[in-house]
């Protein structure tokens, strides 16, 4: 199971941890924001099955970047209409047929599962 703790620090920032990790979330724009946050998990979990391919596959893909982007509707509820993500793999050298299969691998990824499965969210508030 995962399981990540948020505390407020003050205002609108936070820190998040899990783990020996941290980081701060503030909404005024002082840290990285939550929606970040969430591209970030998103971004972090394809490049995780990128190097699981990669390995799987024999292949030296390193030093790749990737970039994820989001527009957020405008009207109530609040979510991602279009979230992009753009892999550079310029340095990677792979052939078509290896794209093909390192896109559908990728899609793996729990991260856009989730995303694109509209999960359950339960609530409990402990006072």
């Amino acid at each position: 199971m995962y399981n990540v703790e948020i505390t407020h620090n003050q205002d609108l920032a936070f820190t998040a941890k899990s783990g020996q990790g941290e980081f701060v979330i503030d909404a005024q724009g002082q840290g990285i924001t939550p929606l970040d946050a969430l591209l970030a998990g998103l971004g972090s979990c394809i490049g995780v099955y990128i190097r699981k391919y990669a390995q799987g596959a024999k292949l030296d893909l390193k030093n790749f970047k990737i970039n994820v982007s989001g527009d957020l509707g405008s009207q109530s509820p609040f979510s991602f209409k279009l979230i992009n993500v753009q892999l550079d793999l310029r340095n990677a050298g792979l052939d078509d047929r290896r794209q093909r299969a390192l896109l559908e691998f990728i899609k793996n990824c729990p991260a856009h599962n989730t995303l694109k499965g509209n999960p359950v969210i339960e609530f409990k508030l402990l006072c």
